[in-house]
């Protein structure tokens, strides 16, 4: 597949290898979470929410992020089985946008990512009840104090936490240009594992 090439950035012909290539430029510049996305969803009346969360892994098929399976996002996933997302990267000046479909990630993935995390950050996904009314802050350290001594230094993942795997059937990788004039590639398929075309848009 032969693409238009501005300065090397848009070369290949797997979008996930170019998302991660631009991924792994954007730690080298991004001041704050170059891998933060927002994550867009509809609840079960089709009102759009949207929310920043950090990608944990861009696969060789999908992309992956991690939350409470109780959570206001994650119910909306299950609803809906669809989802979007966008990285922006000022630094770089592009951006990275995502539609797709939806499954969760509740295996042994899921298990090493979360042993991988800090023990604070295990802790604290079993003490919160995440998107639920708090009555204060000083209940939830509560609740985390409650859990250190319950659950001890190794805490298992809890079944109310994973991850959500999202598989593409739209990619756009965006980069700014002077005078507006930006460069656009959007990768479609009609299916989860169809064959991609790719279409260069106006900008």
């Amino acid at each position: 597949m032969i693409m238009e090439v501005r300065k090397g950035i848009f070369a290949g012909d797997d979008p996930f290898v170019i998302a991660r290539r631009w991924l792994d430029e954007a730690t080298q510049t991004e001041v704050n979470d170059p891998n933060a996305i927002a994550l867009s969803t509809v609840d079960a009346d089709g009102l759009p929410n949207a929310r920043m969360v950090l990608l944990k892994e861009i696969e060789d098929a999908a992309f992956v992020f991690y939350t409470n399976y109780t959570s206001a996002k994650a119910q909306e996933l299950d609803h809906a089985g669809k989802a979007a997302f966008v990285m922006h990267w000022k630094s770089l000046r592009r951006q990275i946008r995502v539609r797709g479909v939806v499954s969760k990630e509740e295996g042994p993935q899921a298990d090493a990512y979360y042993k991988s995390r800090s023990l604070k950050s295990r802790l604290g996904a079993w003490a919160s009840d995440q998107s639920s009314p708090l009555a204060s802050r000083a209940s939830l350290v509560a609740e985390v104090a409650k859990v250190t001594a319950k659950k001890g230094p190794n805490p298992d993942r809890p079944p109310f936490w994973g991850g959500y795997r999202i598989t593409p059937v739209e990619i756009e990788f965006w980069a700014d240009g002077e005078y507006r004039l930006h460069d656009r590639f959007v990768w479609r398929r009609a299916e989860q594992n169809g064959d991609w075309s790719v279409t260069r848009l106006n900008p």
